[in-house]
């Protein structure tokens, strides 16, 4: 019998089950494929080492604008690259394993299966042997999307999972979806040397993120020879092309390969969920700021409970489950959680944007400013369009959104999703000190326009 059963082995779950066994809690993790879930095997981490070696590729065949050539074109290895993928992905869930070890937390590699419960306690089975728990927290994750086209089934349609497998550059690449996991294979996969056609059924990439930013991301794509397709619905899919429909009419664009990447759905069947009869909301399972569901000591953390399909969401919402079961005051603030991009220029977001401060009848301001008012950023940067936009609350003269692209956003964005956590007010931003020479110094600059 545990205090504590985890179903999920991925960012959540193993944070978890961490966080319990150093509290002192018996902490058991089922996790059924690899421990480090989507992001550290088929997700954010590996994709990260694809766009770096993208970005050192870049460097070296367009260093002219910085006083540095290459003679002759520099090259991308690409089963180089899938080898140091392969490392470093290795190499952090073994990681993973030496920290829960050390944590003395218990690992089950197998299927998790939820029997209901039974004298007040969960019942999870997992390799034909049933163990007990006093709480339950589910964090099985999410998986892509594939929609009933036409096709879908060929040998050339990929999902985030198989493309980071790939073992050759495809000549002609079509990414069906101009979301993250989209543009950011994408990137790499256009600096490597594929054609790339992105076809996206919004009007827009890059889902809920600032327009204007959006639109800067794309142009810098297609100044780097990436097509899109906007407003347009992939209706079937050959064994050599994608066919689509836009304005009225159907066209099919050359695919050697075909990333299938429109979305995300919340992993919430086939492993007895619904044993508990637990409140959902469609495929996820609802929860509130401190991850509780409708069942007294379920918890639900990461993308199952699709509030927030981020790792570093999963990671606080892991630690708030945790302190939650210890008795302890906590809650996830959604509305100070960074998102980014990692293309090149890097997107950064967090807090509100400009049509979801208006949908919400927030009396708010906005203010542009150009990364240009940024000596590092001018000194670095051949292509200078990058913008920052900060958004203030008129009637609290605080802070609810900050929004950018260029080098660094990732870094960067942390900044002001600290000033937005806690709420602090311009006055008090004004009179931080940035260093100098710095990109993140625009945030000071934007602050003072107000």
């Amino acid at each position: 019998m545990y205090d504590v059963i985890i179903i999920g082995g991925g960012p959540g779950g193993y944070l978890a089950a961490e966080r319990a066994a150093h509290a002192k809690l018996s902490a058991l993790v089922i996790e059924k494929r690899e421990l480090g879930g989507v992001c550290l095997n088929e997700g954010c981490v590996p994709s990260k080492t694809f766009l770096n070696s993208a970005k050192v590729l870049d460097y070296a065949n367009h260093g002219e604008a910085y006083g540095v050539t290459v003679k002759s074109p520099a090259t991308l290895d690409h089963a180089a690259v899938v080898k140091r993928k392969n490392g470093v992905v290795k190499m952090l869930t073994g990681g993973i394993k030496a920290q829960l070890k050390a944590a003395k937390a218990t690992v089950i590699m197998g299927e998790a299966q939820i029997l209901g419960k039974a004298d007040g306690l969960f019942q999870v089975s997992v390799n034909g042997k049933t163990h007990s728990g006093k709480n339950l927290i589910v964090a099985t994750g999410s998986e892509a999307i594939v929609p009933p086209i036409t096709g879908a089934d060929k040998k050339i349609v990929m999902t985030n999972r198989e493309i980071l497998d790939i073992e050759k550059i495809p000549k002609n690449l079509v990414v069906i979806g101009g979301g993250v996991i989209g543009l950011e294979m994408a990137s790499y996969f256009n600096s490597a040397g594929s054609k790339v056609t992105v076809i996206e059924m919004l009007p827009n990439i890059a889902g809920q993120n600032d327009t204007d930013i959006s639109n800067i991301l794309m142009k810098n794509y297609q100044d780097k020879g990436v097509t899109f397709l906007l407003g347009a619905k992939v209706v079937e899919i050959k064994d050599n092309a994608v066919v689509y429909e836009k304005d009225g009419k159907t066209t099919e664009v050359k695919a050697d390969a075909a990333l299938m990447s429109i979305g995300r759905r919340a992993v919430s069947q086939g492993y007895g969920l619904e044993t508990l009869n637990v409140e959902m909301d469609r495929s996820a399972i609802k929860t509130d700021e401190q991850c509780k569901t409708s069942i007294p000591n379920l918890y639900a953390i990461g993308d199952v409970n699709g509030k927030s399909m981020l790792a570093h969401t999963a990671y606080r919402e892991a630690e708030v489950a945790v302190s939650t079961i210890l008795g302890n005051k906590d809650a996830v603030n959604y509305r100070s959680i960074p998102a980014v991009i990692y293309t090149s220029p890097e997107v950064g977001a967090v807090g509100e944007t400009e049509a979801t401060a208006t949908a919400k009848g927030i009396d708010f301001t906005v203010k542009t400013i150009p990364l240009t008012y940024s000596g590092r950023y001018v000194a670095e940067n051949s292509v200078t369009d990058g913008i920052c936009k900060i958004l203030v609350n008129n009637k609290t003269g605080r802070l609810i959104g900050v929004h950018m692209i260029g080098s660094y956003a990732s870094e960067i964005i942390m900044n002001a999703a600290i000033m937005i956590d806690t709420e602090m007010h311009l006055d008090r931003i004004k009179k931080l000190v940035f260093p100098h020479p710095t990109v993140c110094e625009i945030v000071r600059e934007g602050v003072f326009m107000f």
